[in-house]
């Protein structure tokens, strides 16, 4: 198979998915079915994407017949590829479960083509080499995911579905801003010319106000503080399948931007790479700690776990600001002539952003499974407020397992994924002396496992009640709901097993699982295969970057 087709595909076949639940709108079952395979064949198309680019091969495609930088590109390199095929494991769950997870109504409403479109534009997100596209696949994205949010058309959905897009909106006008003023200034839109032309700059510091507009944007995608109140407001609300998605998959690609855009944008040698790095660590700081305290007065199972949504994005946060900050520090103490202390840093430079990217990895599979399981707590107890729920570890095993893999995870418990991906960012603190985030990030994680063990007291220990107010929902209710359901719970626990399948599998495999995050942090710290990539040129006898100064002619 061809690079360019390879690439491609990933955007292609949830599209092609799509379009025959479409054309089927009067066939439930083939809409079902055209959703588990389109999602089975993503995965299997991300799984050789990123064979070939952990084999050295950062894989591009131009589209629409120009060259670079003008023609449409999507460049895969490590990164990328990890990202990609993250999205595959998570709708190849989601679809599995959806099988029993999601009513009647929703279905015939055209649940499964929308959620293949949503896992398109993730996709395009992840593979995208310019600005204006990466625009134009979140406004598919937010299109998607409103729509979805919206379906069924319950009063809460709507409530939160409307808070979700004003704020998305806001999120798209800083986008939309930062792309107008990024042309007129440096001429270009492509992310690898961007970023020589900065690099070629007599003072690339003038660009930093437009870049801070972008970064805003994008730190409103992931859910960071102070920009956060769209997620918890909305992520409740709709089937938990669609919620599982949204958790696993929608704050990591601005978490993934961000990645990409401060490596390409605000590398070590840029004047302002430290000032963007500090405050990215206090906003990771801020996130974290907001996040979880948070979530420790919630009393209902996916209200807690969407603000540890925002809790763990700090702790990608603080992977890239600890990264950029040692990286800075690095070029600092080499001028300065101690070389022996630049390399130590740049050490420490490379293992934070290789914690950030096996924190993404790792983040996206546990809080999607976390959800999925929550929407079995609330299939079989008929709510998800810990007051009325109770003895799901006496009744259900298979459930407590199913719940405690991802939990325990999430937590930073050994040997699970959630352990290493915090071991390498807090060794990688500890190298570039940043005591502070350092101790943050544990206190988290200990209040982390608080909120996990909420809701095992909650929802498995303590028995159901029986009587007042907190009564568990009754079993005609239960009846009711489980007759509206398309499938049985075997399928939910399918999904959800599938996923703790993989949680565990990047545990015990973590060394060559982090082996690959440094492949990828290493690419992303040099950036010279991707730009090489994405601007179609061969790594040697590479042309200059051209002047600053004018739009391209």
């Amino acid at each position: 198979m061809s690079p360019e087709l390879l690439v491609t595909l990933p955007v292609l076949l949830p599209v092609l998915g799509s379009l025959v639940g479409l054309a089927a709108w009067r066939h439930v079952r083939v809409q079902r079915a055209a959703n588990v395979v389109a999602s089975v064949l993503l995965l299997l198309a991300a799984a050789e994407l990123l064979r070939r680019a952990a084999g050295g091969q950062v894989l591009a495609a131009r589209l629409g017949g120009w060259p670079s930088p003008v023609a449409i590109t999507f460049v895969a390199d490590v990164t990328s590829a990890i990202m990609v095929l993250l999205n595959g494991l998570v709708a190849v769950g989601a679809a599995v479960y959806a099988l029993g997870g999601i009513d009647r109504r929703r279905e015939a409403a055209g649940f499964h083509p929308l959620m293949l479109g949503l896992f398109t534009s993730v996709s395009g997100a992840f593979l995208t080499a310019d600005l204006f596209n990466l625009y134009v696949w979140f406004e598919v994205m937010l299109m998607s995911s409103f729509v979805l949010l919206a379906l069924g058309g319950t009063r809460s959905q709507l409530k939160g579905a409307l808070t979700y897009v004003t704020l998305s909106l806001v999120g798209s006008m800083f986008f939309l801003a930062g792309i107008g003023l990024t042309y007129a200034m440096l001429g270009t839109l492509n992310l690898a010319q961007l970023a020589e032309r900065l690099a070629g700059a007599a003072e690339p510091q003038r660009y930093t106000p437009v870049a801070a507009v972008l970064l805003v944007a994008f730190l409103i995608k992931s859910a960071a503080f102070p920009f956060f109140a769209w997620l918890p407001a909305s992520y409740h609300t709709p089937p938990p399948v669609i919620s599982a998605v949204f958790a696993g998959l929608l704050t990591k690609v601005g978490v993934y931007v961000i990645i990409r855009f401060t490596a390409l944008m605000f590398p070590a040698g840029h004047p302002d790479a430290a000032v963007v790095a500090s405050l990215l660590t206090w906003i990771a700081a801020l996130t974290m700690v907001t996040g979880v305290l948070a979530a420790a007065a919630q009393g209902e199972v996916r209200r807690i776990l969407s603000f540890h949504i925002i809790s763990q994005i700090g702790y990608m946060l603080m992977g890239i600001g600890i990264a950029g900050g040692a990286l800075a520090a690095a070029e600092a103490a080499q001028a300065a002539g101690d070389p022996e202390r630049a390399g130590a840093l740049r050490a420490a430079g490379a293992m934070a952003m290789t914690g950030a990217v096996f924190y993404v990895l790792h983040h996206i599979v546990v809080k999607a499974n976390l959800f999925l399981v929550a929407g079995i707590i609330e299939r079989r107890c008929g709510s998800g407020r810990l007051t009325r729920i109770g003895g799901l570890a006496s009744a259900s095993p298979r459930l407590s397992a199913l719940f405690m893999v991802p939990a325990l995870s999430l937590a930073g418990i050994p040997v699970l994924s959630g352990f290493w991906s915090k071991f390498v960012l807090v060794r990688a603190g500890l190298a570039a002396e940043a005591w502070a985030i350092v101790a943050v990030s544990l206190l988290v994680s200990v209040m982390t496992l608080f909120s996990m063990m909420k809701i095992w007291s909650g929802a498995f220990w303590k028995p159901a009640p029986e009587t007042g107010d907190t009564a568990a929902v009754p079993a005609a209710e239960l009846a009711r709901r489980e007759a509206e359901a398309v499938g049985g719970r075997g399928w939910m626990e399918a999904g959800s097993a599938f996923l703790a399948l993989v949680t565990v599998a990047i545990g015990l495999l973590a060394g060559p699982a982090i082996a690959l995050a440094e492949r990828g942090a290493e690419q992303l710290i040099g950036g010279t295969a991707y730009r090489d990539a994405a601007l179609d040129r061969s790594p040697r006898g590479a042309p200059p970057p051209p002047r600053v100064g004018g739009t391209e002619r």
